[in-house]
């Protein structure tokens, strides 16, 4: 008995002193990750600085990054749902461009969006009936801003704008801005561009409802990489100084994280305001419809898959 005794506080006691062994020993390398984690630190900071001298030098500045979202399905015998037998699917791609050229008297920034969505349901049972993809989201967005700097945050500017649909009704309608005013740049990578002097050119078959006119353009843009997340967001709207019913606006939003190696999550959404494209509507079900009888809504769109960045 008195062994057993002598062993137990013989393993206490060595339980005890490794644990404090243990604990100086965390001390001691605690003690010494301080002044590492400082010179971390400090080697960042002159890693940001020097980045930061890069990105401030003149020249051009490139970037591209986009989202694909997929979704297939399908059911057999599956009674419980409208369609009980079928395939199904939609595959979604949102691409973001920009190149801009940044010198000591003038920029010239360039920038594209395209998002493109298909959908498709086949009914087994039925044999006429329409078993491709066919297009539903449906964006193209370019645009080119050339500014002549004032200061380092004013700038006269000319800005060309056009926006259409690729899948089905290209150009049908389409809408190309191009005004002169002035550009604000307030922070690094945020563009504020305000053009009183603007003409909408309105492409379309339907000339009862479309209509050009002159107005104000006004687009605020930005565009931000910070480490592995690219952001992008961009208001533009056009205000007609003929009619509110010719005015119209755009706000497209792109998120994307990188996981690895260029690949990660993305997300993508828009909201749009047009009096002309809701009246276009209106008239395929009411062909007298005016803009007097139009309740008009926001349109939207979002997209949500994977994204992989350039």
């Amino acid at each position: 008995m008195k062994k057993l005794l002598f062993v137990a506080l013989a393993i206490f006691a060595g339980t005890i002193t490794n644990a404090q062994d243990d604990k100086q020993k965390a001390e001691e390398l605690k003690a010494l990750l301080g002044p590492k984690a400082d010179s971390i630190a400090a080697i960042q900071g002159r890693i940001d600085a020097i980045q930061g001298e890069i990105d401030g030098l003149p020249g051009w500045r490139k970037g591209l990054f986009g989202t694909i979202g997929a979704n297939l399905s399908g059911s057999k015998n599956w009674y419980s749902q409208g369609i009980p037998n079928n395939s199904s699917g939609n595959i979604g791609i949102g691409v973001n461009g920009f190149a801009n050229l940044d010198q000591e008297k003038f920029f010239w920034r360039n920038s594209m969006n395209v998002n493109l969505q298909w959908v498709k349901i086949d009914d087994k049972d039925i044999t006429t009936d329409d078993d491709s993809f066919n297009g539903t989201t449906d964006v193209l967005n370019i645009t080119s801003l050339y500014g002549y700097k004032l200061s380092d945050k004013f700038a006269i500017s000319a800005l060309a704008e056009y926006r259409t649909s690729v899948i089905s009704n290209f150009n049908d309608p389409g809408y190309l801005d191009f005004g002169v005013g002035a550009t604000w740049t307030p922070i690094k990578d945020m563009v504020v561009v305000i053009h009183p002097l603007n003409y909408n050119f309105v492409f379309a078959k339907n000339d009862a409802v479309y209509e050009s006119s002159t107005g104000a353009k006004i687009v605020v843009d930005y565009t931000r990489q910070l480490g592995t997340v690219n952001f992008k967001t961009n208001f533009s709207t056009f205000q007609s100084y003929k009619s509110g019913d010719l005015s119209n606006w755009t706000w497209i939003n792109s998120f994307g994280y990188t996981l690895w190696k260029g690949i990660g999550l993305g997300f993508e959404f828009g909201l749009r305001d047009n009096k002309q494209e809701g009246l276009a509507n209106l008239q395929n079900t009411n062909a007298a419809a005016t803009f007097a009888d139009l309740d008009n809504k926001i349109q939207s769109y979002w997209l949500f898959g994977l994204n992989y960045s350039l």
